[in-house]
């Protein structure tokens, strides 16, 4: 059930692509507000917590008491700045200068201590970090993005500490907004034999972005050598389409499909088909 690898010159093509992406419009800004620089920053986080509750229950902020944590992903600072309230400290790392700068910047507008935490930039399958180094490492909807994602949960648990907790989040398939994709760019483009899973690679976010089965997904967690594996699916904003569109769905008819789109049956039919995957695990001791 391994999904295939990919070539040496196809990875770091994908990996300058998402580079690009992400520097060019780092994960939530859309959704800063007016007034000043720490009420855009304050209006990104409050919108991300409304539009995806399940991350607060997920991350578990206040469980870092006393702990290193490491988030792969910082984006704009959002969750990273919860770390470093609760962490004896936090290490935060992004593939992007646009998400390394934007968080420090947050973190000074907030106030917080720079003993308390750590940020630079760094390649998910590649982390600078030596063995044993992290009780929690973190990862909300990133390290489905980089080229060789299994690559990136190795590193992951490389830099556990034995007894250490992974938590995850990447994309599933099936799910609404997979079916979505799939339906805007395959039938209604004459490609009739598109999959979920490709739609998503090729026009989800950044390009080459992968989604999983629950097994699969569990699959790449226990051969990266994590035990006590769960996996739990929930609906995103995107299965709702409650995200505000960017602008490439800018056009009357995906307007449109925003106005019609059925909530309510989504909502009654559960997380099942939900676009997140919740993924943790835990190094043995």
């Amino acid at each position: 059930m391994s999904l295939p690898r990919q070539s040496n010159e196809v990875s770091g093509t994908l990996k300058t692509a998402v580079k690009q992406h992400w520097e060019a419009e780092t994960c939530g800004v859309r959704y800063g507000g007016n007034g000043d620089r720490l009420a855009w920053f304050r209006a990104i986080a409050q919108t991300r917590y409304e539009l995806e509750p399940c991350i607060l229950e997920f991350a578990g902020f206040g469980e870092a008491k006393g702990l290193r944590i490491l988030e792969i992903g910082v984006g704009a600072g959002s969750d990273f700045l919860e770390w470093c309230r609760h962490a004896q400290h936090a290490t935060g790392v992004d593939l992007t200068e646009a998400g390394i700068a934007l968080t420090r910047e947050r973190l000074e507008l907030e106030g917080v201590s720079r003993d308390r935490y750590t940020l630079r930039t760094a390649d998910a399958e590649a982390l600078p970090f030596a063995d044993a180094t992290f009780d929690i490492v973190y990862s909300w909807g990133v390290l489905h993005h980089t080229p060789e994602t299994a690559a990136a949960y190795r590193e992951v648990f490389r830099v556990l500490k034995p007894g250490g907790k992974m938590r995850s989040m990447i994309y599933h398939v099936p799910s609404w907004t997979g079916l979505m994709l799939q339906l805007i760019h395959g039938p209604a483009k004459g490609r009739f034999r598109i999959s979920q899973r490709q739609a998503v690679f090729e026009h989800l976010e950044s390009a080459g972005t992968k989604a999983y089965t629950v097994p699969e997904a569990v699959e790449v967690a226990r051969s990266a050598g994590f035990s006590d594996v769960s996996a739990a699916t929930r609906l995103g904003p995107g299965d709702l389409l409650a995200i505000k569109p960017s602008a490439r769905y800018s056009a009357w008819p995906f307007r449109l499909v925003w106005a019609l789109w059925p909530r309510w049956f989504v909502r009654m039919l559960g997380d099942r088909f939900g676009l997140y995957l919740l993924l943790g695990g835990r190094k043995s001791l």
